[in-house]
């Protein structure tokens, strides 16, 4: 349930989602090839905008994707995959906040990834093109954008259990029907958004950093990271309104964002009948508008993050316990308010009545319990509508 601090009217949202997966591998299709696989997905997704008792705008998304692979043999000591990408997803949006016409994106994308150990070495390599064609259906204005990705990355085992890599790449990505497209009043951002079918592809390079280590009862995974952008993707009001909204502009400019990661799990109890775990998360990032003047702050950029846990885990029954600081966000954009920081206490009871060799587990869960007022900066609407309050959840989860 949503406890009432939020102010504003946000509509009521009653979403219909369904999505069908297939997965498969045949070994050794082809000489020269040891394994052949394949995944294909379907989803069919519609959710309805109430206000005052009746729809107001619809929106619909069927989209479909493949992926293949063929992972060769080796060749003179490098392992690797070659594979085919496509997609094609189908949005509408009908009603008062019809946002953006009718679009149709299809993709394609052809990829290899290559990989070379020599002693406590491992190099990696990886090399991807994409293709992409985004089609306005009501205008029939149509885009496309073709966009190369590459990386290098190297590792280092210097001692068992403990690794360090880096890696380098240059990435494209399209630009997406949205952001192409959009021209009109959209209900789940409050803003009356505007896109630029002329936008060029977001490319960006990067550089990355990774600690691993994996000794006994400890586990730790960290990473720094920092990517300069050329023709990044953002909204900025210009200080006029449509429909009783403020105009949102979809522009591109140079950026820079950067940022670490961190996790870490320590198994104080390790034993057949029982494991006790304690955990931590730990994240944060900044997005820089690189401008005429002083470098901006691009907007809904999250604050630091941290998690910590504690898990216990038999046969039959699992406890989890844990506790969410989101610091508080000031560095903001222009337009932009600050975002105060809070803390989330969660709890968790997992019962599997036939033990865990069996899919089958009931989970009840208990979020929020100290029904804090929380707010994700990183949302649209954080102004208007909080994260949900306390709340209780029974899920049954089973396989076949």
């Amino acid at each position: 349930h949503d406890h009432g601090h939020g102010h504003g009217e946000v509509p009521v949202v009653d979403l219909r989602s369904e999505r069908f997966d297939i997965r498969g591998e045949l070994r050794n299709p082809f000489a020269g090839f040891s394994a052949l696989r394949l995944r294909a997905g379907v989803t069919d997704y519609v959710h309805d905008e109430v206000e005052d008792g009746a729809i107001s705008t619809t929106f619909k998304n069927k989209a479909y994707d493949t992926r293949v692979e063929l992972q060769h043999e080796p060749i003179a000591g490098f392992k690797g995959v070659v594979g085919l990408q496509t997609s094609q997803r189908k949005f509408s949006a009908e009603g008062e906040e019809a946002y953006v016409e009718p679009t149709v994106t299809r993709k394609v994308g052809l990829f290899v990834l290559e990989e070379y150990r020599l002693g406590d070495w491992r190099f990696e390599g990886a090399l991807r093109h994409d293709r992409q064609t985004a089609e306005a259906q009501t205008t029939g204005i149509e885009r496309s954008h073709n966009g190369t990705s590459a990386s290098l990355g190297a590792v280092w085992r210097f001692t068992p259990g403990y690794q360090v890599g880096t890696s380098f790449t240059r990435a494209s990505r399209a630009p997406s029907a949205e952001e192409l497209f959009s021209n009109g009043p959209h209900a789940g951002t409050q803003a009356f958004e505007v896109g630029n079918p002329l936008f060029d592809k977001e490319r960006s390079t990067g550089v990355e950093l990774v600690l691993k280590a994996n000794s006994g009862p400890f586990r730790f995974s960290g990473s720094l990271y920092h990517s300069w952008f050329s023709n990044f993707i953002y909204e900025q009001p210009d200080g006029t309104e449509e429909d009783d909204l403020p105009v949102f502009n979809f522009l591109q400019d140079k950026a820079r964002h950067y940022g670490f990661e961190a996790e870490a799990a320590y198994d104080v109890v390790k034993r057949d009948d029982l494991t006790v775990t304690l955990d931590m998360v730990a994240d944060q990032s900044r997005t820089r508008i690189v401008q005429a003047g002083p470098d901006a702050n691009a907007p809904r950029i999250p604050a630091l993050r941290l998690l910590g846990g504690i898990e216990a885990n038999a046969d039959k029954i699992g406890l989890r316990a844990e506790v969410e600081r989101v610091a508080g966000q000031r560095r903001i954009a222009a337009f932009e308010t600050s975002t105060k920081g809070y803390t989330l206490v969660n709890a968790s009871l997992t019962a599997r009545p036939w033990g865990a060799e069996k899919d089958v587990a009931l989970i009840f869960s208990f979020n929020n319990i100290f029904d804090v007022d929380a707010r994700r900066h990183a949302s649209f609407l954080k102004d208007y509508a909080p994260l949900v309050g306390r709340d209780f959840r029974a899920t049954l989860q089973f396989g076949f």
